[in-house]
């Protein structure tokens, strides 16, 4: 242990952040290495089934190191509870041992945020990382107070960029060169732009499973000539992202690439009785860095336009919806819950 930590005593976010990033490039590294050395067809192979995700070869590669990576950086006299896929719902105490009910943080974590585009080698994949002080099982998503999102990259792609911030301090990028090792600045700017044409709005749709009703969101809103300018027949004035992660969704929204996003899948279980339709869907983990778009000037909210505010668990259902900028919020909020309403999609009112 670091006698710098023993005398500071109880560790600061800016104590954690190099400790956070540290862990972050060790994985990431590392799942680089195995992609490397590992054909698709093994990284692909299909490994378990259960409540929050099912899980590929690739995960239990990230999984198995984590506690090792820990245990290489974290360096210090204070114990968490670490809230991982493949790891038991309530998390685990760290370092092994301590008493969780003396920990001093809640770290939840997502190895692989996009693992089927990362196994195939078809896009990028994130690590996702949210730290927040523990207040036993009552702690949540608005307690984060640092969050760090690493990009995982394909084979081929020799740059990965890093995002973190802490709570009321802004949010920062850097992108790493693997080939040359260097870093540089990565600016951050969600785009100003007040309007959907031209640009890239999503309803996140990835697996079979309600992508009727979602669509029928999807073609009412971007249908509204209130909401897009309507093109001629045969043009087109938007687009869509399938990206099957939401930390990558959150990068494209950060860095200006999209302009709205919404994952409304958790939505389809509040159709009538005999209509609920299956979808798998986001979990608190996936969503633990929505800090750092919140902090650039991301509108984030839940299904009613409010802040998001979940349990830091591995089964809550989280509906997400994301708008570049408030004056695009002003324009596409009420149309989308009026449309939320049209299809049955929001809870009733007791």
């Amino acid at each position: 242990m670091s006698l710098f930590y023993l005398l500071l005593g109880p560790c600061s976010m800016e104590h954690l952040l190099p400790i956070l990033k540290a862990i972050h490039a060790t994985i990431r590294d590392n799942l680089i290495e195995v992609c490397e050395s590992q054909p698709i067809e093994i990284l692909s192979e299909f490994d378990r089934d259960n409540d929050e995700d099912t899980a590929y070869r690739i995960d239990k590669y990230s999984e198995d190191q984590l506690v090792s990576v820990f245990d290489q950086h974290w360096g210090l006299n204070e114990s968490a509870i670490i809230i991982a896929e493949g790891f038991k719902d309530e998390g685990f105490a760290y370092p092994k041992g301590s008493d969780r009910n003396q920990a001093n943080w809640r770290i939840i974590i997502d190895p692989i945020d996009g693992t089927r585009g990362l196994m195939y080698q078809k896009r990028s994949a994130w690590i996702l990382t949210g730290i927040a002080p523990n207040k036993g099982d009552s702690t949540s998503l608005r307690d984060i107070e640092l969050a760090i999102q690493t990009e995982i990259p394909t084979t081929k792609q020799h740059l990965s960029d890093v995002i973190w911030g802490i709570q009321g301090q802004g949010t920062q990028g850097e992108r790493w060169n693997r080939i040359t090792k260097e870093t540089e600045p990565l600016p951050l700017k969600p785009t100003q732009n007040p309007r959907l044409e031209h640009g890239f709005a999503t309803f996140c749709r990835y697996c079979p499973g309600g992508r009727d009703v979602l669509s029928s969101v999807d073609e009412g809103l971007l249908g509204d000539e209130d909401v897009i300018d309507q093109p001629a027949p045969g043009k087109v004035f938007s687009f869509e992202d399938q990206y099957i992660s939401s930390g990558g969704h959150m990068y494209e929204l950060m860095m200006g690439h999209d302009r709205f996003v919404a994952d409304l899948r958790p939505l389809l279980a509040n159709l009538p009785e005999g209509k609920q339709l299956f979808a798998a869907t986001c979990h608190p983990y996936d969503i633990c860095t929505e800090m750092l778009a919140r902090q650039v000037g991301i509108e984030v909210t839940n299904e009613e336009g409010e802040a998001l505010d979940v349990p830091l668990d591995l089964n809550t259902k989280v509906t997400w919806i994301a708008y570049a900028n408030k004056e695009l919020r002003k324009r596409v909020e009420p149309k989308l819950r009026a449309l939320l309403k049209l299809h049955n999609l929001l809870p009733k009112k007791s």
